[in-house]
């Protein structure tokens, strides 16, 4: 497999997320809200990102590449939520996500955080698979009655060894 590194996010990351998060294949993925973003609400998103102290963000690459966007998050007690996107297509259904994951759960280990989990929309499969590969399983179905874009999810969280 082809080296794919983590990063933390810079100023001109700003371009890749302008791209992803108008993007309807990867919106349909994952929140489902189809309504557009303004070039504002990225500036204030991604700003929001990059003065994050609490969370972790990483720009995901492939020899230089960007292909995506990783993060573990805060959560309750010792719990941290982890989110990945491939935004770049061209890197679809080629283990990429998988291996990101991967790096990320080592990048955690360093840092004493062991309860990781994520949400992933039931008909996702192909993310499914590949969370499972990095060790996720699945604990419960979340649903969200008010959320008429993703109305449930299957938690995942990373098996303990």
């Amino acid at each position: 497999m082809d080296k794919i590194k983590l990063r933390k996010l810079k100023k001109s990351d700003w371009q890749y997320f302008s791209k992803w998060w108008r993007d309807k294949d990867l919106i349909t993925l994952t929140s489902g809200n189809i309504e557009p973003i303004s070039d504002k609400q990225v500036d204030r998103y991604f700003s929001d990102m990059l003065n994050d102290k609490t969370n972790f963000h990483f720009l995901i690459t492939m020899e230089g590449e960007a292909i995506g966007h990783i993060s573990l998050s805060k959560r309750q007690g010792a719990w941290y939520e982890t989110q990945i996107i491939i935004g770049n297509k061209r890197f679809w259904n080629k283990g990429y996500g998988t291996e990101a994951i991967k790096l990320l759960i080592k990048k955690a280990e360093k840092l004493n955080i062991n309860k990781i989990y994520l949400e992933v929309r039931p008909d996702n499969q192909r993310a499914i698979k590949a969370y499972e590969k990095s060790g996720f399983i699945s604990r419960e179905i979340k649903k969200y009655p008010k959320n008429k874009n993703l109305s449930k999810t299957i938690r995942m969280e990373l098996f303990e060894k």
